[in-house]
């Protein structure tokens, strides 16, 4: 089986944010990784939740993949663009707030045999 892939795109979380999400997951069994999102207390497992789903039921209706048999084999989160706003601030100046958003990229596999 080809790799299953799927990827969600201008998250309105912060990267690092949503790389602690990832690091859950990274490596484990589907059904374990999704296990641990759903009960996460972090606020970003809810979009890698999400791109997991995505991606095993690509794998299912692409490959006519097991669920059980699955496993994560590639997980990124990348930068997205950044939402510029500025707040005023003393003596007439203004400071740059930067809204960061994010890229997730998530890939399944099968096990081996």
């Amino acid at each position: 089986m080809s790799e299953a892939k799927a990827s969600l795109s201008h998250v309105r979380m912060a990267p690092r944010k949503v790389r602690l999400a990832a690091d859950l997951i990274r490596g484990k069994k589907v059904e374990e990784a999704q296990h641990l999102l759903s009960f996460a207390t972090k606020h970003s497992a809810l979009p890698v939740l999400k791109t997991l789903n995505s991606a095993v039921a690509s794998a299912k209706n692409n490959f006519g993949a097991v669920e059980s048999n699955l496993y994560v084999s590639h997980i990124a989160v990348n930068e997205g663009p950044k939402l510029k706003r500025y707040r005023p601030r003393a003596r007439g100046m203004a400071y740059e707030i930067q809204k960061k958003t994010s890229h997730i990229t998530l890939e399944v596999n099968e096990l081996e045999q």
